[in-house]
């Protein structure tokens, strides 16, 4: 059965709120750093999950929140896994520990040089230069990012390695 997740990408001050994910066991993202997200629950929509995740993950809770994107990911023999992207620029509330990870404030500069998915440095771009919802496909062979594909088109290896 297909996935259906949530990330945000929480702004402040030029930066970005990221999770180091080094606390979960068993957990596809360890040592990497990503957004804040999570799975959908049975009946409720990206938006509810994006704000439940969010708040169980920071704390925060979001006041202005964009979807600006659907990433679906295939992994070699594993179903896909369709991903609501988002960008948050209010929010209110004081940050909690998270039992996944540690939150950190990262400068958006800086961000790609943070031990991240190849897929991800994509998106992170595509926030940053374009404000239109874009959809990405992108497959992996285990950590390897095998094909990219933006509204439909494939991406030139050479032209998302940043």
């Amino acid at each position: 059965m297909n996935e259906i997740t949530t990330l945000c990408y929480i702004e402040r001050d030029n930066q970005y709120l990221m999770l180091h994910r080094i606390k979960k066991e068993k957990d596809i993202n360890a040592g990497k750093w990503i957004g804040l997200g999570g799975h959908l629950i049975p009946s409720e929509s990206p938006d509810e999950c994006v704000l439940r995740e969010v708040k169980e993950e920071s704390g925060l809770t979001l006041i202005s929140f964009k979807i600006r994107g659907i990433i679906t990911f295939c992994l070699e023999g594993q179903d896909a896994e369709y991903m609501f992207l988002y960008t948050a620029d209010d929010f209110c509330g004081e940050i909690i520990e998270c039992n996944e990870g540690e939150l950190a404030w990262v400068d958006k500069e800086r961000v790609l040089e943070l031990p991240l998915w190849e897929g991800d440095k994509i998106f992170l771009n595509l926030l940053q230069e374009r404000e239109e919802f874009f959809s990405l496909k992108l497959c992996y062979r285990g950590d390897i990012l095998v094909e990219a594909v933006r509204n439909g088109k494939e991406i030139k290896k050479d032209k998302y390695i940043y």
